[in-house]
Order: structure tokens, then sequence, then C-alpha cells
């Protein structure tokens, strides 16, 4: 068996104890540090390392040299402490890459394949190879083709010798390879974070959030090539930040979630027509807001302007000791049945698969 052979099957099985563990890489987080690129390194304790195994020991071989049976080698050392009484654990770092993991995610849910917003496309050029021509630059001459059509020449003139059978392609067995210019759509898709930083929203409640956004951002990345991502916080106020930053301040004034969903328009509006973009809004908070008035202003928003533009609006809920979760209730109130608003509660890490399915499950 070949090397690439033994590789891919050493990846199947790798793939396996990935899909064996997976609710717990979900919500577990160390492996996300570990990103290089496009790749995740991830921790298999599981998997025996390959190693060599040498067969009984024949006379005469390597390391048969003077010394009686059972005499030390070298000096003894120095170590201290017990032996232990049960073998090491072999900890194996694998790499995947982040198209396998969003595959591995997609089986694992069951997700629908995104269908992007019929207008959301812009143009481009692709070259596309289509065939021969006896003209074309040099770059792109066939040779195996030209060489053919020389031996179809040389046998049909009666020139071919078989026992001294050189072929010389002139000018006119030239064959080149023929394209033309292809329009292709190209998807484009941004997604726009927003989260709650106000004092009851703590680190066990942010990184439920950082964990999701991981796994939503690499499901629409394998679907959108160029997936921009922005990230707004918010208490009484809203500011857009990096991504570092979102998942590290916090705040401990009071929550206008408006202030949010309007920055969020108003980026939508500046840098995100409509017509050329997917767009994925996504807010997070543990349901707290300042007043009735201002969550009647978020479903304005809403209604109005969010729910007609957007591929589809993702609201989670963060569950927490400090808020009330009112806000999922009369968003719940308002949009019953409304498809283009997708709510989901997160009471734990260990609920964060589920809520991953409620976003992503509509294939929108």
């Amino acid at each position: 068996m070949s090397i690439r052979e033994d590789q891919s099957r050493f990846k199947d099985i790798v793939k396996g104890k990935v899909k064996e563990n997976f609710r717990r890489f979900v919500s577990h987080g160390e492996m996300i540090g570990k990103r290089e690129n496009e790749f995740v390194k991830i921790p298999l304790p599981q998997i025996d390392i390959p190693n060599f195994r040498y067969g009984p020991k024949q006379q005469g071989g390597v390391g048969q040299g003077q010394g009686e049976a059972g005499q030390e080698a070298g000096e003894p050392g120095d170590g201290k402490g017990k032996a232990g009484e049960s073998p090491g654990e072999h900890i194996l770092e694998v790499e995947l890459s982040l198209e396998e993991l969003a595959d591995l995610l997609g089986e694992q849910l069951e997700l629908p394949k995104i269908l992007p917003k019929g207008a959301k496309n812009i143009n481009s050029e692709k070259t596309k190879f289509n065939g021969l021509a006896p003209v074309g630059p040099e770059g792109l001459r066939n040779f195996k083709q030209s060489y053919k059509k020389a031996l179809k020449r040389y046998i049909t003139t009666g020139t071919y010798d078989p026992a001294e059978p050189v072929i010389i392609p002139i000018r006119p067995d030239f064959r080149y390879k023929s394209f033309k210019k292809v329009v292709q759509p190209q998807t484009r898709a941004v997604v726009i974070y927003m989260m709650d930083v106000s004092g009851s929203m703590g680190d066990e409640q942010k990184e439920i959030v950082r964990l999701e956004s991981f796994w939503i951002n690499t499901w629409l990345k394998r679907h959108y090539k160029g997936l921009e991502t922005r990230f707004i916080i918010h208490d009484a106020a809203a500011k857009e930040v990096d991504e570092d930053t979102f998942f590290r301040t916090s705040e401990s004034g009071g929550t206008l979630i408006s202030s949010a969903y309007k920055l969020a328009q108003q980026m939508i509006e500046a840098d995100y027509p409509p017509n050329d973009w997917n767009i994925y809004p996504f807010h997070f908070s543990d349901g707290d807001n300042w007043s009735g008035e201002d969550t009647r202003l978020c479903v304005k928003l809403l209604k109005e302007f969010f729910l007609p533009q957007v591929n589809v609006f993702s609201y989670g809920q963060v569950e927490s000791k400090y808020g009330s979760g009112q806000f999922l209730k009369d968003l719940q109130k308002e949009f019953p049945g409304d498809d283009r608003l997708t709510l989901s509660q997160v009471e734990s890490k260990d609920k964060i698969l589920d809520s991953i399915k409620d976003f992503l499950g509509k294939g929108k």
C-alpha cells in the first residue's frame, strides 16, 4: 500500500474520531486558539501514534558488541519518583481544514446548503478552455494534439517509416488550446455580529458567543468565498470594534438594543447594498433592554428595514442569572412564524450545537 493511501486511511480515522466527540469540540474553545491560516489543530488522545516494531534479536546484527547479558549500559541516572502503573496517554495533534470542519458540522446537524438570495450577485469573468484551434500563442500549443496531427500527415502521405519513426511537426500541424471568457455569478456575503456587553453579560456568556460565531463563520465561509465580518458592541450606546475587542470588552451601563440596530443599518446602507450582498446580522444578548419603548423601536427597525433586506436576521439569547430574558419573548410575540427572523435560546455551552442548528438549518 502506498504512503498516500496510508495517509488517506489515517485521515479517515481522524475524522471518525472527531465525529465521535464533535459535541465536545464544539463546546470547548481550546482548538479555536490553535488556528493557523485555514487549518485548526485538534488534540486527539484516543489515537495511538504509529511506530516501528522490531522482530526478535538476530545474532550478528547491529548492536551485537562486547558485554555480558544484563550488564548496564552507561552510568545510572539520578531520576526521582515512583514508577507509574498505567501506560502514558498518547496525545496527537492533527490538522483539519476549515472546509473539512464545515463539512463535519453540516453532516452532524444535517444542514441544508445555503441558497444565496436571488439578486445578490456580481458577475466575474473566468477563462474557460473549450477546444482546439490551428492558430494561437505558443504558450497554449497542445503538444499531444500537434504530434497526432503530424503523425496522421506522415501516414496519409506514405512517408511514415516504422523502422525509423521520426515525426517532425510543421506549422500546419500545430494545434492550440482555444478559450473564451465566461461570465459567472460570484456571490458576496457579510456577517454583522452584534453583542450586548453590559454588566450582565459575563465571561461565560461571551465565551458562548465566541464559540458559536466561530462555527457560524466556518459554515458560511464554506458557501461564500471572501466572506466579510463586522463587529458591533453595545450597552446604552453602540460602536464598531475589531474581533479581539468584541470578545473582551465589558461595560457596566444599561442596555439600549436599538443603538446596535441603528449602527448595523448605517453599515448596510453605506457599504453593503442589498442588491449586491447576502447579509447576515447576528445579535446576542441576555434579553435585558432599557425600556419597552426601545424594544418597540427595535421591532420597527426589524419590520421596516432588516427583514425586507437581509437573508435572515438571527437573535441568540444567552442565559444569564442577571438578565430577564424579556427581549426574546417580545420578538416571539411580534414575529410568530416569520422565517426571516431566527430566534434561539442558548442556556449553556452544551446547547451551542442546538443553537447553530436553529440559525443555519433554514439554508438561507
